[in-house]
């Protein structure tokens, strides 16, 4: 599988990383994906220790070990849950930045972190302060690069000014065109590089299309316009092709983008990513296309 770089870091990462959420606690079961993606040549396991309370790091970390110096393991950090683990409060201070990496690298059996990343932000936040505990941590030798995920555009602008992040966690797919007027320009123009996740946004660019969608629609479309977009981006783009992978391919398609980071809870689902990535590129025909079958949305918040 091809390999991309990241931002301005030594990382070079494969085009379809595994976002580890979907793993689930069952290690040989999540030993097996791993194994799969590892024969597929993907190198970028995505984790967080918000998931599973921090059990999906212990199981990627376990995973992983034998292969430890040729994978780019990311994980996030910022989201503290409660003593009653029923709920999560947002911290981004330096202190427990500092705090949680240390019990991350636990979790994960690893001495450092290659991609370590604030899981969210808000513009209200002290960004200067959550910026200077990740450079302490990068002198320290705790992590190698870091990097936020986030959708908020004003959040976005102040770290690219402000930081050395080398990548942009964010969702982007044919249905959420979102970032493509501002946020991937701003980080293209400064050499930071975009992960995506949402690819196949919940699984309606798939051959299930509209069985994923839900009646109240998806972002700003309804669902009686899902039931005319959807269709039509079959027939127009996917007729000897699935839908899934015309969607891996448009977001591949941008020059910010590095890597589309898909779950998968089966090897078959890992081949089938993999698949994906490995297919043709979409034409600038194909990819004007689906710009006018599909909305160009932007962010009304957070501006």
């Amino acid at each position: 599988m091809k390999k991309r770089k990241l931002g301005t870091s030594d990382l070079f990462v494969s085009e379809i990383g595994l976002g580890c959420m979907s793993l689930g606690t069952d290690l040989p079961k999540a030993q097996t994906v791993v194994e799969a993606a590892l024969e597929e040549g993907i190198n970028y396991f995505d984790t967080a220790d918000l998931y599973e309370f921090g059990e999906n790091e212990k199981i990627v970390g376990n995973a992983l070990r034998n292969v430890r110096e040729q994978v780019v393991i990311a994980t996030k950090a910022g989201n503290r849950w409660t003593n009653s683990k029923d709920s999560w409060t947002w911290d981004p201070s330096k202190a427990y930045i500092k705090e949680a990496v240390k019990q991350s690298l636990k979790r994960l059996n690893t001495d450092y972190i290659d991609l370590y990343q604030l899981h969210g932000g808000t513009i209200e936040d002290n960004i200067e302060e959550s910026i200077e505990a990740f450079e302490e941590l990068k002198t320290e030798g705790f992590i190698k690069y870091y990097g936020i995920s986030s959708i908020r555009p004003n959040v976005i602008r102040e770290y690219a000014q402000k930081s050395n992040i080398v990548s942009v966690m964010m969702q982007l797919s044919m249905l959420d065109r979102r970032p493509e007027e501002e946020a991937l320009p701003l980080l293209h123009d400064n050499n930071i590089s975009v992960v995506t996740r949402g690819t196949v946004a919940k699984g309606m660019l798939s051959d299930r299309m509209l069985e994923k969608a839900s009646s109240k629609g998806y972002l700003d479309y309804s669902y009686e316009e899902l039931a005319e977009v959807l269709p039509l981006l079959k027939e127009k783009l996917a007729s000897s092709r699935s839908l899934a992978e015309v969607a891996i391919q448009y977001n591949l398609a941008h020059p910010a983008v590095a890597s589309v980071v898909a779950g998968a809870s089966t090897a078959e689902q890992i081949k089938e990513n993999a698949r994906a990535a490995n297919s043709d590129s979409l034409t600038p025909e194909e990819i004007d296309l689906i710009k006018s079958i599909t909305k160009a949305n932007r962010y009304d918040q957070h501006r």
